[in-house]
Parts: C-alpha cells; sequence; structure tokens
C-alpha cells in the first residue's frame, strides 16, 4: 500500500505539472490585434497578394509580435517588461497593388502610432473608427483609390502629425475644425476632389507643408499659420488677391499656378526671405512688383507665365543674386528687354524664358552668342530678333500684331 500510495501521489503531483503548463502559455500579442490583421489580410484580394509581398508572410500560426525573420513584415510592436500582451503600434504594407477594402476593425488597434497603405488599390470610404486611434502621428493613405469624405472623427486625433490622403478618389469639403489638430506638421490632401473654400488654418501652428493642389476648392486664400515652409495650392479654383502669403516668413515653396487670382505679384511675396520657388503660372494677374534687393534672398525660380502682366520687364530681378530660372512667358510685356538682363545671361541666369509677348527693339548682345546649356525662348514678340539665334527659334510675331509697338517713340520695324 505504502508503495502504491507513493506511485500514486507521483501520478497526481505529474497531472498536476501538465494541467498547469498549458495555463502559463499565451499569445504575446493581443487577442483583438491578432484578430484585426486577420481581417485586414481576409480584406485583399488573395491574387493581388504576391508570395515576396508583406501579406504573403503573415502566417497567423506564429505570433506577429514573436515572429521571427521573414514572418509579419510590415508590422512593428510594443516591448512590455511586465509580462503583458504586446500591442501592434505601427503597420506599413508595402506598394505592390493590394485590391480591397480597408477594414472597420483597423479602429480596434488603438496603440497604433503609424498607418502606412501608400500607393496600393485600396478602395471604398476611410472607415470612420480610425476616429478610435487616439496614439496614431502617421495616417499616410495616398495613392490608392479611397471614396467619400474625411471621417469627421478626425478631429479626435490630437496627436496627429502627418495625414496624406492625395492621389484618391476623395470629396467634399474640407473639414473646418481640421485646424484643432494642433501637432499636425504635414496635411497633404492634393489630387483629389475637394471643393468648397479652404478653411482657416491658424490653428495648426506647427504646419510647416500644406498641399492641397489638383483639387476644386474656390474663394479667397483664407489665414494660413506662419510656420508654413511649403504652400501648395496649384489647380484649384481659388480667386481673389494673395497678400495673405506674404507674411510667412518662413516659406520655401509657394504654387499657386492654375488658379483665377488677380491683382498685383507683390514685392512682399517676391523678396520673402527663405522662398526659393515661387509659380504663379496661369492666373490673371495684371501687375508686379520687384524692388530692388540689397541683401541676400533664396530666390532661385520664378514663373509668372499665362497672365496679363503688362509694362516693362522688370529690372530688379537682376538684383536677386540666387536667382537662375525666370519665366515670364505668355504676357504682354513691352519694350526692350533691359541690358541687364544680357549681363546675367549666362552668369547666374540658366533659364529664361520671354516668348509671346510684345517686346521690341535689338537683343543686348549676350544673347547672341548665348551657349546652348542656356534655355530659353524670346519667340512671338516684335523683336529684331534673327533666326539663327537659338533663342530667337519659332520666329516673331507677324508685322500686324506689331503696329503701335514701340520702342522710345518710335515704330518698331522686325528683321
Amino acid at each position: 500500500m505504502h508503495t502504491f500510495f507513493l506511485s500514486c501521489l507521483d501520478c497526481i503531483v505529474l497531472t498536476a505539472v501538465v494541467v498547469l503548463v498549458p495555463a502559463t502559455v499565451h499569445s504575446a500579442t493581443w487577442d483583438i490585434d491578432i484578430e484585426v490583421l486577420r481581417l485586414l489580410k481576409q480584406s485583399i484580394d488573395p491574387n493581388t497578394i504576391p508570395r515576396s509581398s508583406f501579406l504573403s508572410s503573415w502566417n497567423f500560426a506564429a505570433d506577429p509580435c514573436e515572429s521571427a525573420g521573414g514572418q509579419f513584415q510590415g508590422i512593428l510592436c510594443t516591448n512590455p517588461l511586465d509580462g503583458s500582451n504586446s500591442r501592434i503600434t505601427e503597420i506599413y504594407l508595402d506598394s505592390i497593388g493590394y485590391d480591397g477594402f480597408l477594414t472597420p476593425s483597423i479602429g480596434n488597434l488603438t496603440e497604433l502610432t503609424t498607418l502606412d497603405l501608400s500607393r496600393n488599390s485600396f478602395r471604398g470610404p476611410i472607415p470612420d473608427s480610425i476616429s478610435n486611434l487616439r496614439k496614431l502621428t502617421t495616417l499616410s493613405l495616398p495613392g490608392n483609390f479611397f471614396t467619400g469624405i474625411i471621417p469627421v472623427g478626425l478631429i479626435r486625433l490630437k496627436k496627429l502629425q502627418k495625414m496624406d490622403l492625395s492621389y484618391n478618389n476623395l470629396s467634399g469639403s474640407i473639414p473646418a475644425n481640421i485646424s484643432g489638430l494642433r501637432s499636425l506638421t504635414h496635411l497633404i490632401l492634393s489630387h483629389n476632389g475637394f471643393s468648397g473654400r479652404i478653411p482657416d488654418f491658424t490653428g495648426a501652428w506647427q504646419l510647416h507643408t500644406l498641399d492641397l493642389g489638383w483639387n476644386q476648392l474656390y474663394g479667397n486664400l483664407p489665414k494660413f499659420p506662419i510656420s508654413l515652409r511649403t504652400l501648395s495650392l496649384g489647380h484649384n479654383l481659388l480667386s481673389g488677391h494673395i497678400s495673405r502669403v506674404g507674411n510667412l516668413m518662413k516659406l520655401k515653396s509657394l504654387d499657386l499656378s492654375y488658379n483665377r487670382f488677380t491683382g498685383t505679384i507683390s514685392h512682399g511675396i517676391l523678396s520673402l526671405p527663405k522662398v526659393v520657388r515661387i509659380d504663379v503660372s496661369v492666373n490673371r494677374f495684371t501687375a508686379i512688383e520687384v524692388i530692388k534687393i540689397s541683401g541676400e534672398t533664396e530666390l532661385q525660380e520664378f514663373n509668372a507665365q499665362i497672365n496679363l502682366l503688362r509694362g516693362h520687364l522688370p529690372i530688379n530681378f537682376v538684383t536677386y543674386r540666387n536667382l537662375t530660372s525666370i519665366n515670364l512667358a505668355r504676357n504682354q510685356f513691352s519694350g526692350r528687354i533691359p541690358a541687364e538682363y544680357g549681363a546675367k545671361l549666362g552668369n547666374s541666369w540658366r533659364n529664361l524664358f520671354l516668348d509671346h509677348n510684345l517686346l521690341t527693339g535689338d537683343l543686348p548682345p549676350q544673347f547672341n552668342s548665348a551657349t546652348r546649356r542656356i534655355r530659353g525662348s524670346l519667340s512671338k514678340n516684335c523683336l529684331s530678333c534673327p533666326r539663327i539665334i537659338p533663342f530667337c527659334r519659332g520666329g516673331q510675331r507677324p508685322d500686324s500684331e506689331c503696329v503701335g509697338q514701340t520702342d522710345g517713340g518710335e515704330l518698331q520695324i522686325k528683321h
């Protein structure tokens, strides 16, 4: 009996061990997060998941946060030291053409800081549940086929720093309260179908990049945060004056092209201390103010082609020491080409387009010897411009269009 008792006791102990061990085994990743990943993969057409892709490596026989090697690519997790479950913090899908929908369950990844689904073929609306991702700092969904409006709840994402929804099929207006995202540094909504007026963005006081180009936005310019470095509003239906831009002292790149702006391109914009590139082409500006600059400016490229600018060519452009490219083509400038322009040609100016104006007179001599490294055109003016000169290729206007165009009070005859 004694021996039997010992053997039974051993059995009991062994049995207890067998029962307890499974109780301590658990998934390192929180079960809800695993289920979201599973639903995300299931929402993608399997025919668009190549073997070499990130999604193909999502094998749910393994734990997402504990897997090694090539499994669960594109996933980053927390690494808790207290024995609690790991949580998904970042999702990066490779740009390989995944075709499907973004599952509403994405809102359950409450520790997510980055969601990047760039350049795929996601369709349908951006789910409202995305507003549950209160720790999200980066939302990058460009180059897909998302439709519908910007979810209203996005205003709750107070930690959001970068939002890129460009190159989609989104529509509706830009939410007026988007300025409440005070951590936002980059907002890129270009190449969509947004309409309405641009809201006041001054509340987003850390905003560096604002790109709303290639939409259907209309109306006057609003107030902008003075922190802006890049402002891109090209290819819209915007109108009115652009004087509000003149106080953006940190601005480096300005694109207002292909709109309906009117009035004057003021010296306050041209002389912004940090601006490198200005594109105000294809608008309805009628005047330009270029003051003499005595100090350093950063402006390198200026494009004002296809406007209604008139008068003489601005001589003070020659005082912009870093300027290399000027495009004033297809306006209504008249009179001679300043001799000072010739001195700049080939010295620092590499691109000079003055074609399709009403310029008259002889060319500064430097135009006759300009090297082929310099790009530009003087065609379709009323100049004495021999076609043997590269700048003159394309010919001048017919005499009938040059009648009344004078230089120094005398009628100009083209050669």
